[in-house]
């Protein structure tokens, strides 16, 4: 049972969204509630409804167009950064678990979800709730069966924390369905599934899991796994009532971020924060978007070069560091247990180069954001304001996180162009 404290808090986000439900007989509303995915993508991609996230999209599809490079602090690619090595993955179980997937494919379900290991698809994921890349399977219309077959890859691809945690963002999706009445649009299994190259133990392959607050981009080669770039997010992040009552995400990223915060000297403080206003007006033009608001390294942000900002965590004391890496322990939470230690000890031999800042106030009550960024990991914490909820300024109900493995490190990039596979001969004559 959680203690007194602990229910006190919950409590305190409860009420904090609970104020900001929507008038549900609005257009908006009505029009969502009679529109299954499909119809709700038709709302923005052909009457560009809202214009300001139709404008986002037609500049994520010229992002798109963009050959991959990576999130980079400078534009420059930093090499050897990514080696291949033996990270424990159960590489079998995993390739078992996608094979029972394709075994219930029908031919038109198998041409939309088996795509080539190159394929640029991998980077057409978005969170939104508007189905912008309409490809793979989607939970919510294949048979319980199929469905079932694709959370048993996640189970077995993710660390047991790992999967619970995406199984709580998507309850907590179906639950904000429940609250504004866009149960076909947004539910708890309202996410595309996609399979990239050929499933094999001893091949590179992986998957992609997106939706609304939800996206996992999976890459697995023998028993080496990355998961990068994901993205999760909650609005509200607390489920307050029904079958799923208590379900909670985000909070721990956000009391390590506040914590590390708190306990900066004010000189510190005054280094870390690179904005006073989570909506500042010393901000550049492009800094704040209304879907992204301050997170850099959202969807299509493939090629974003961005600067280092802040303070050096290695000049932090032993306390301080140790905050960071509980951080980062928690953006490694997808990982399966061996694979998260090497990477946080990827993490922990960078602190000489990574940094960690701030915009937004740091009292209790503050809404915030922060970002600890190095050669290898680029970790975003942001409080929003309201997209389906109607609070006007960032809350501490609504929260998206981020991870990204820059330096080409998304979607197994780095370690892809290291593996020496055998080529098809070029020479060919017909025998027959």
């Amino acid at each position: 049972m959680a203690s007194a404290p602990a229910q006190q808090d919950v409590q305190h986000h409860a009420g904090g969204f609970r104020q900001y439900l929507p008038d549900l007989s609005t257009p908006r509303f009505q029009t969502i509630a009679g529109n299954d995915a499909q119809g709700h993508a038709r709302e923005l991609l052909e009457h560009h409804r809202p214009p300001w996230l139709y404008g986002l999209y037609v500049h994520w599809r010229k992002l798109f167009a963009e050959p991959f490079r990576g999130v980079t602090n400078d534009g420059t690619v930093r090499p050897n950064l990514f080696p291949l090595r033996d990270e424990g993955v159960p590489i079998g179980s995993i390739v078992s678990a996608a094979q029972a997937i394709i075994a219930q494919l029908t031919p038109a379900q198998a041409a939309r979800t088996l795509l080539h290991i190159d394929s640029p698809e991998w980077r057409s994921w978005s969170n939104p709730e508007f189905l912008l890349s309409d490809k793979g399977i989607r939970l919510d219309a294949i048979a319980p069966s199929l469905r079932d077959a694709v959370l048993a890859l996640l189970r077995q691809t993710l660390s047991p924390e790992g999967y619970d945690k995406a199984r709580a963002a998507m309850r907590i999706n179906g639950f904000l369905g429940e609250l504004v009445g866009a149960r076909k649009v947004m539910n708890e299994h309202s996410y595309n599934f996609v399979l990239f190259g050929e499933v094999a133990a001893d091949r590179p392959w992986g998957w992609s899991f997106y939706g609304h607050h939800l996206c996992l981009s999976v890459f697995l080669y023998k028993t080496q796994i990355v998961v990068s770039p994901w993205f999760t997010g909650a609005e509200p992040n607390l489920v307050d009532e029904g079958p799923h009552e208590g379900t909670r995400i985000l909070h721990e990223e956000e009391r390590l971020g506040l914590q590390l915060m708190q306990s900066l000297s004010e000189e510190d403080k005054a280094k870390v924060r690179v904005y006073e206003l989570m909506k500042d007006p010393r901000m550049p033009k492009g800094r704040w978007n209304h879907d992204d608001q301050r997170h850099l390294c959202g969807a299509y942000r493939d090629n974003r070069v961005v600067p280092y900002e802040g303070i050096v965590v290695g000049a932090l004391s032993p306390a301080q560091q140790d905050l960071v890496r509980r951080i980062l322990h928690q953006y490694l939470l997808y990982l399966p247990e061996r694979p998260r230690r090497l990477r946080l000890q990827d993490c922990e031999a960078r602190f000489a180069e990574t940094y960690f800042c701030w915009i937004g106030g740091c009292a209790d009550d503050d809404a915030f954001y922060y970002r600890v960024q190095s050669p290898v990991v680029v970790a975003e914490f942001d409080h929003h304001s309201g997209v389906f909820l109607t609070n006007e300024h960032p809350a501490k109900f609504h929260v998206h996180t981020l991870l990204r493995t820059p330096n080409a490190g998304d979607y197994g990039v780095a370690l892809k162009r290291q593996i020496k596979e055998g080529k098809v001969p070029q020479e060919y004559v017909w025998e027959g």
